[in-house]
């Protein structure tokens, strides 16, 4: 059975990254890191897998495609 993808906040990411903030938002508008996504009116966060994936392999991630996803 497949665990539920968590959603992480910035100091998670922040910390397993090892990058700095104006890093990540620098590399998400480059489409280089995973782009947050809104879970409130006032919060965002990241779905860990995106984290996970761009940890392995930060030179080559590119974003998932919608057909690429499993559902």
């Amino acid at each position: 059975m497949q665990q539920p993808d968590r959603i992480i906040r910035l100091g998670i990411v922040l910390a397993r990254s090892g990058l700095s903030r104006s890093t990540i938002y620098r590399k998400i508008a480059e489409g280089s890191f995973p782009a947050q996504i809104k879970i409130s009116v006032h919060g965002a966060g990241w779905r860990e897998s995106d984290i996970n994936r761009w940890i392995e392999d930060p030179v080559s991630w590119r974003p998932r495609r919608e057909e690429d996803e499993v559902r």
